[in-house]
């Protein structure tokens, strides 16, 4: 029996300054780490401890190897072990470890874990230009860039202020001895950022040639790195660069990668050493900026037009933009009454139209929306178009009906079929969701991640808002969603200059990091969120 005076021996808890968690698939992050410090809620049998903690680096094949730690108990807190490497040095990036903690180790009353603890975490790699021990002189990093929006006229052009911090930044790239490529992921030239007045070269290829004469300086950075041959360059289509073609690129940047599908203005790019990266625009899912090949045919006479609406939704934000986004206007609208919601196509213009005059409310402009003001001259167009061309109206027997577009929303269904989009996305949602970036970054997860095992990181750009992103696939795997940006010279609420960096595994490691920094005009490097590492 029990003496009622003997005393009770407890459980111990711990905290730690790591992040870890219980699954060696899901790896939390830590930017640094000099000590580990795991702080326990009783006074520790320093006897007990040597014998009771391991550390172990994680190797690409899964197999451990047990590293050298020194402990100590902390002087002024006897419930606190410290741990170090065995050179007391910050501990190496860029690897996966596992720690153990066994139920051997004891507090002074005899207390112990309740059970045998395991812990996963993951060391982050950080990004400098220059000197980086822990990559072993391995080119390991790839740098996405993406929406540096580069037009045609640096009198409305987004891109002005920063063209200088661009291309030093592009400077440094060429000279890193960690980088082994470098992805441009969409909207390098833009073709959609123009005042409706403005006259549009007789040629698309006089257009993009009179991009690259206007931003020269980048184009050369592009083209030194090109020719340097150390770092591969990859170009990936963006909607605002839709009509670039595959000729237009390669004449200006002779010698890069191309990543296209086999329709003009959508591609991916697959890399990685186990092909685990999936890098594409991100326009692809967006009903206004996706390729349409179909609504306007009988129009522009031409079988390979593919400009959605979202080019004449910019073509006005341009001027609205310039304008101040006026309020004080006296435009007015085709007005529509609501149909019969049973009537799909109806109700389907019905919603298109309260999405433009959205649209004009969020983006008024001085121009009388009635006057035929937005010059064409591209992918088939060739008439100056009103706003109001963009309006579903009401016809004179009540029918909906529409001058541009026509018809989109029952040809959606079938546009994403050509488009590749794997996951179909409702009409309806699709108009609704355009504008906000979270409907483009879940596209990662319905598209990839959900579809194909082996895509671990997927990156866009399109939205303008850089993130870094932990998600998980249906194996219970640890996924990595980033988008990488724009480098526009303002971006209201959202960081601009920035760019993704992945650190893909060392020789021997098992993880692939995933960080999104800053770049400044003063050359210096800030980390703009928390980095996520995936184990493979």
């Amino acid at each position: 029996m029990k003496d009622n005076n003997e005393p009770m021996v407890g459980v111990m808890t711990f905290t730690s300054n790591v992040f870890m968690s219980n699954s060696a698939k899901q790896p939390p992050m830590n930017d640094r780490i000099q000590t580990i410090t795991l702080t326990f809620n009783e006074q520790l049998d320093v006897k007990t401890v040597s014998d009771s903690v391991a550390l172990y680096t994680i190797k690409r094949d899964g197999a451990l190897v047990k590293e050298t730690i020194s402990f100590q108990i902390d002087c002024d807190d006897k419930n606190t072990i410290m741990i170090n490497n065995q050179m007391v040095r910050t501990f190496t990036g860029g690897e996966a470890y596992k720690i153990e903690i066994s139920s051997k180790l004891k507090a002074v009353t005899g207390a112990t874990l309740a059970e045998d603890y395991v812990g996963y975490f993951a060391t982050n790699t950080l990004f400098n230009f220059t000197d980086i021990p822990d990559l072993n002189n391995e080119r390991s990093q790839i740098v996405i860039i993406s929406d540096l929006h580069l037009g045609i006229d640096d009198a409305f052009a987004e891109t002005v202020a920063n063209k200088q911090a661009l291309a030093s930044f592009l400077n440094q790239v060429k000279t890193s001895p960690h980088i082994s490529e470098l992805v441009i992921t969409g909207d390098l030239f833009d073709g959609w950022f123009l005042p409706m007045e403005y006259d549009l070269p007789d040629t698309q290829d006089e257009f993009f040639d009179g991009v690259a004469a206007n931003n020269h300086v980048i184009v050369n950075a592009f083209n030194d790195i090109i020719q340097a041959g150390d770092i591969k360059v990859t170009y990936v289509p963006g909607n605002h660069d839709i009509l670039l073609t595959e000729a237009d690129v390669a004449r200006i940047l002779p010698g890069i990668n191309q990543a296209r599908d086999e329709n003009q203005g959508l591609g991916t790019y697959v890399t990685g050493k186990n092909s685990e990266i999936a890098i594409e625009h991100g326009h692809r899912w967006n009903i206004f900026c996706t390729p349409d090949p179909i609504s306007n045919r009988e129009i522009t006479k031409n079988t390979t037009s593919i400009l959605p609406p979202g080019y004449f939704f910019t073509r006005i934000a341009t001027n609205s933009l310039r304008e101040g986004q006026p309020k004080d206007t006296t435009n007015t609208f085709p007005i529509v009454n609501p149909p019969d919601q049973t009537d799909v196509s109806q109700f389907g213009y019905y919603v298109l139209w309260r999405i433009w005059q959205g649209v004009m409310e969020l983006l008024p402009v001085y121009e009388n929306s009635a006057e035929k003001l937005i010059k064409t001259n591209i992918d088939g167009f060739t008439e100056t178009y009103a706003i109001n061309d963009l309006f579903p109206y009401e016809n004179e027997a009540g029918v909906i009906d529409v001058k541009l577009y026509k018809n989109m929303q029952d040809t959606w269904d079938e546009r994403q079929e050509i488009n590749g989009i794997k996951v179909k996305i409702p009409y309806i949602e699709a108009l609704a969701k355009a504008a906000t970036f979270d409907f483009t970054d879940d596209q990662a997860q319905n598209q990839f991640f959900d579809l194909d095992a082996s895509k671990r990181i997927v990156v866009f750009g399109h939205t303008h808002v850089g993130r870094v992103l932990p998600r998980t696939n249906p194996a219970g795997e640890k996924t990595i969603y980033a988008n990488s940006g724009t480098w526009i010279d303002r971006n209201p609420g959202y960081p601009t200059m920035t760019f993704v960096v992945i650190t893909q595994a060392k020789t021997d490691s098992a993880i692939d990091t995933v960080n999104l920094y800053q770049y400044s005009n003063e050359k210096t490097i800030t980390q703009w969120c928390e980095g996520q590492a995936i184990i493979q």
